[in-house]
């Protein structure tokens, strides 16, 4: 069942993710590393929202997606998670949602934004060229400079939790 972590559906990694969260939450909560990779990359979660919203970036992102027809949340781009990343969403305490909330979007996608925590590289990194065309560059840098944090901490933090779930043979079953 390990492989389902990294090729099944959406809908298989969620499963996944929840059964080995369930077995071995307490063990990656109890881990000092763990936890404390896990409260840092809230701060840095919060500090990359911010930062968005002050570089402009979540207004220009609404006006797209609501007025001008496209979205970089289309659907699909939820494949790219694996079971692991949604392990880090259950101990940040995330509710996976049930159900797409629109046919075209992104599995993760609800009516205020991403539900998730911990978001895939692409999902915190990835700049149009329309925003690019109309964020301001210092705005953006400062962004991508915030965000390059959030993206280290969540590159230690996978690689943490892999390994303790590996060597607990929690992931295998």
């Amino acid at each position: 069942m390990g492989e389902i972590a990294i090729s099944g559906s959406i809908e298989e990694k969620m499963l996944w993710a929840r059964k080995v969260y369930g077995k071995a939450g307490e063990l990656l909560r109890r881990d000092r590393e763990t936890a404390h990779l896990l409260s840092d990359l809230e701060q840095a979660v919060v500090r990359s929202r911010e930062a968005m919203e002050e570089a402009g970036l979540v207004e220009r992102c609404r006006v797209c997606d609501e007025q001008e027809g496209g979205s970089c949340c289309g659907k699909g781009i939820e494949n790219r998670y694996d079971g692991y990343l949604l392990i880090i969403n259950l101990a940040l305490g995330v509710d996976l949602p049930a159900e797409r909330w629109d046919r075209k979007s992104c599995f993760f996608l609800s009516p205020k934004g991403c539900c998730l925590q911990a978001r895939h590289v692409i999902c915190i990194n990835y700049l149009c060229s329309d925003v690019l065309e109309h964020i301001d560059p210092a705005a953006l840098r400062t962004l991508q400079m915030v965000e390059g944090k959030e993206i280290g901490l969540l590159f230690h933090l996978h690689e943490r939790v892999k390994k303790i779930l590996r060597a607990s043979n929690a992931a295998a079953s």
